[in-house]
């Protein structure tokens, strides 16, 4: 198993590890429910070093990202960074990503931790624009200070203002008295905050002075369970469970991210327009549930007389609502909102009704 830089402070914390994309990871501290609520009302750190980065560099890296990615590039400017995803061939999505946009010849591609070998070799396999392509994964750490207080505690590291970052932007600036730091707005919990992308040898020096400056804030580390039942909370998919390589953006919700325009001429661009236009089969949509019970991955989605209708993808308890949510596909005659459906839990149909995520939303 790998191990990111700052393992031996998870240890020290205290945190239960689990194996996770060929890394051991902290999956808790001090218990899921705290972490998740601390994130929400004050702010947590996450190690998230086990992401992958990839640089595509050269006259020819606008063109190859535009090929590759489902947004349109042609809207992004330096410093700002792009939510988008790989389709594939077949209709599906390779993985789903942000792209960083340092200047018209170089971009930041960061990629879910799982897909980082599977992700590099599809930019290669499809590079014949011949764009410089560099694999810096394993140069890289990265780690999510999320919450409301999180630009207040960074604001101590850095002279740079942070309010004049806009959300979806970044600066490389100095931090924690590291000179080059990737300040990212931007995050995946919905609370707010940056993600700090720092070379590997920099990592501990900037987890410590974090944690100095972090003392009387109570700043705590969050581990992978609560990142999970954070970003649930928001509706924001997982790679993995709520799309993979036999979802359509389409399908999943994201077509806001997969742009017919002219001049984006992506992987697949005319089975998916099709799509767009004659209508899909399913949809992902979001539920909660309207008695006890806790949703899982797999369980079958039902409609109100009994009959399977489709299936959870990702599903928990939120600590914020005390309540079941879920996201599952489901035919897309019963995806419309405030459908009555039910989730096979066990021996038992719980009833649960169709919503529209954000399940939570900050009073911020």
């Amino acid at each position: 198993m790998k191990k990111t830089v700052f393992h031996s402070y998870h240890l020290q914390l205290g945190a239960k590890m689990v194996p996770f994309a060929g890394y051991e990871m902290p999956v808790e501290y001090a218990g899921v429910r705290q972490e998740h609520l601390n994130v929400r009302e004050n702010v947590g750190v996450f190690d998230v070093s086990h992401m992958g980065e990839i640089w595509i560099k050269g006259p020819a890296a606008f063109d190859l990202v535009q090929k590759l990615t489902s947004n349109d590039l042609s809207k992004l400017t330096p410093g700002g960074i792009q939510y988008t995803c790989f389709p594939n061939e077949n209709g599906g999505i390779v993985d789903d990503l942000l792209v960083y946009c340092y200047e018209d010849e170089k971009y930041l591609l960061v990629v879910n931790a799982s897909n980082i070998e599977k992700d590099h070799q599809w930019v290669l396999y499809h590079n014949s624009e011949g764009a410089i392509v560099e694999n810096a994964s394993d140069q890289i750490s990265q780690l999510a200070i999320q919450g409301p207080n999180a630009q207040s505690l960074l604001q101590k590291l850095t002279s740079i203002n942070l309010s004049d970052i806009p959300y979806y932007h970044f600066v490389t600036s100095e931090l924690a008295g590291v000179k080059e730091v990737i300040i990212s707005h931007s995050g995946y919990t919905g609370a707010g905050g940056f993600e700090l992308y720092m070379y590997n040898e920099d990592g501990n020096q900037v987890w410590e002075r974090l944690f100095d400056a972090g003392k009387e804030m109570g700043l705590e580390a969050t581990g992978l369970a609560a990142r999970d039942t954070l970003r649930l909370e928001m509706g924001f998919c997982l790679y993995g469970n709520d799309i993979n390589d036999t979802t359509s953006p389409v399908e999943a919700g994201l077509g806001w991210i997969t742009k017919f325009v002219d001049g984006n001429p992506f992987i697949n661009r005319n089975d998916l327009e099709m799509q767009k236009s004659n209508g899909i089969a399913r949809r992902l949509v979001g539920f909660e549930l309207l008695e006890r019970g806790i949703p899982r991955q797999h369980y079958p989605i039902l409609d109100d007389q009994g009959e399977i209708i489709g299936e959870v993808t990702s599903g928990t308890m939120s600590p914020m609502l005390n309540k079941g949510i879920g996201l599952g596909y489901v035919n897309v005659q019963h995806a419309k909102k405030d459908t009555s459906i039910m989730i096979g839990i066990r021996n038992k149909q719980i009833p649960a009704v169709i919503v529209r995520p954000p399940f939570y939303k900050s009073p911020a």
